[in-house]
This record gives C-alpha cells, structure tokens and sequence, in this order.
C-alpha cells in the first residue's frame, strides 16, 4: 500500500504543472472504465459533464478524470485529457465512433501569484493532456498538478491523497486538490482538524491541542475563488446510484478536515468511482463500510495535501505547514 489512491486498482494519476504559471492540471486515468457518479456540496462550482454523472443518465462509465487550476479556464484541462484517452482508442462507442468521457472540476488559483497572461488560449488542454501522459501508480503530494496554485485560509494549500483497505478486503482511495476557504488546522500549533483519522504520522503527527483553542471562522477570498474537488475510488462493483451515495458519504471527509466547509465561496465537489473488480455482497451495509471508510481517507488526503505543500516563491506567498510549524 502507497497511501495513494493508486493503491485502487485500476486507477493512475498524472500531473502536468507550471511554476511560471503556477497552476497546473491532475489527471485521473482509469485502465479500463469506471462507473461513476458526484456530490457538489459548495456554493460556486466550476464542472465539466456533470449532467451525464446523475443516475439516471444514460451513460454510467468514465474513462478519466480532470482536476485543474485555472478557474473556469481550467475546464479545457478535460479536452487534453479526452484527446489523449482517444488517442489510445478508449471511448463510449457510438458506431464507429470512441468518445472518451471524462469528467472534470476546476478550483480557482487566478490570484497563486504566477504569470496568468497566456494570450488567446489558456495552457490548460495541453496541461491536461501532458498531465494524462504522465499517469501512473506513483505521483507528487503538495504543490502538484491541480494543487500548485492552491491555499487555503492561512496556509499554502496543494495535492493530497490516502487509501485504506476495509475489513472485508475492498480497497478504498482519495485523491484531493485543497484550495479551501476555510482552515484545515485549528489553533495556533498547527493541529490538524483530521487528527483523529490519521495513520502512521502521515501528517506530522501533531495530535489534537492539549488545550481546546477557538476555532476560526476566518475566510479568504471572494466568490467561487477557492474549492475543494477530490475523487474517491475503490475496486468493489458498484451501480451508478451506489456510486453516487458513496460521493455523498465521501463528502463528510470536506467536513472532518475543513472548517468552515460547503461555503458560498467554496465549489467543493467530490466525484465518486468504482473500478469493479470486486463484488460487493452486501449492498447496504458493505455500501455503508465504504463511505465511511471514502470520508476518512478523504479528511485525511486533505490534511496530507497541505502537510505536504511547498510555499510558492512569490511576493505575499502564503508559508506552507512545514515552513510554520517544522516538519
């Protein structure tokens, strides 16, 4: 086990970044496709064919999945990943012809401090595509792909991930890109909201304070400039609608690990997939087992995603935890 969402079968992650820029686009490859559904939570969000994620939609696999920086631009990240997935024959087939579906959510990072004047078109379906290119089991945590540009209230934010294996043998994973606006520490000592779920000191180990501290309400930031968008996957065979209430019960991880959450500044999304290879024999409480276990690596992947992020190196750059705290 990596602690990646990797650890899924079926699943690989790629980023494609620009320091220049300072931004970038995580794409999420499945080796073969994955039924899928989503829960959006925040009050700003930014997506790319979500409508076809519903239930009762027609199609219910995805053959990837594109989390990018560049605000709404960011959504172009989807097409450089669909032109890569088509370019190795994936597809839903429509006669003759493959249409790779794939999904996406964008954050807001306009503000990261980099060099946004890209001209008449953005960078990102070429960061996408780069992004789909490089997906494989192993990937950066922190100022990576879709969360290079990414802060939260107080602290650089960035890529995190977490996987977990249930007791009776699915594996589950998570994958988040953290540009909240709210906290995921609480207190002055750089304690983590997600404490109680963390394994094997994989972000620092802090604990909760001795002392009960006041928690902050605090804010950054203006409308739909932030977001929270994260798939969680695991290898059990799930329906469309199961999916979709493992998204909903993924969710509560936003919740265990951010605070304030679900805001009308946020666009928190999270997406939902199974890759199948194993049977779920009991489709209630195993269903149930899995969301939980979904919201925990979730709160966890988030802490990791700003443990683990390096400040940028521009003016009025907000410190990383490391740079704050100490490793």
């Amino acid at each position: 086990m990596r602690n990646l969402i990797t650890d899924v079968a079926g699943v690989l992650v790629g980023h494609a970044d620009d320091a220049k820029l300072a931004s970038g686009t995580t794409a999420i490859i499945f080796e073969e496709p994955a039924v899928a559904s989503a829960d959006i939570r925040g009050g700003g969000p930014g997506t790319r064919e979500l409508d076809l994620l519903d239930p009762v939609a027609t199609v219910d696999r995805i053959d990837g999945l594109a989390l990018s920086g560049g605000s709404a631009f960011g959504l172009d990240a989807g097409a450089g990943v669909q032109a890569w997935l088509a370019e190795q024959g994936r597809g839903f087939a429509v006669g003759t012809a493959n249409i790779p579906i794939v999904p996406g959510a964008i954050l807001f990072d306009l503000h990261s401090g980099g060099d946004k004047n890209w001209g008449r078109f953005p960078p990102y379906r070429d960061l996408g595509y780069a992004a789909a290119q490089k997906a494989g089991k192993d990937f950066k945590l922190g100022t990576a792909g879709a969360g290079y540009g990414a802060k939260t209230q107080n602290l650089k934010g960035g890529i995190g991930s977490a996987s977990a294996m249930s007791p009776d043998g699915f594996t589950v994973g998570a994958v988040v890109a953290v540009n909240a606006a709210g906290r995921v520490t609480l207190g002055e000592e750089g304690n983590f909201f997600a404490a109680a779920f963390e394994q094997n000191n994989e972000f620092g180990g802090r604990g909760f304070p001795k002392q009960q501290p006041n928690i902050s309400t605090a804010l950054k930031g203006d409308l739909r400039q932030n977001t929270t968008i994260a798939l969680v996957a695991t290898d059990a065979a799930l329906t469309k609608a199961q999916a979709k209430r493992l998204a909903v019960m993924a969710g509560a991880g936003f919740a265990m690990a951010i605070h304030p959450v679900f805001t009308p500044l946020d666009g928190d999304a999270v997406f939902a997939a199974a890759t199948g290879r194993k049977k779920l024999d009991d489709p209630i409480h195993g269903l149930a087992r899995l969301g939980a276990i979904a919201a925990q690596c979730l709160a966890r992947a988030i802490a990791r995603g700003v443990y683990e992020a390096a400040a940028l190196k521009f003016p009025g750059s907000l410190p990383s935890w490391k740079d704050k705290y100490g490793a």
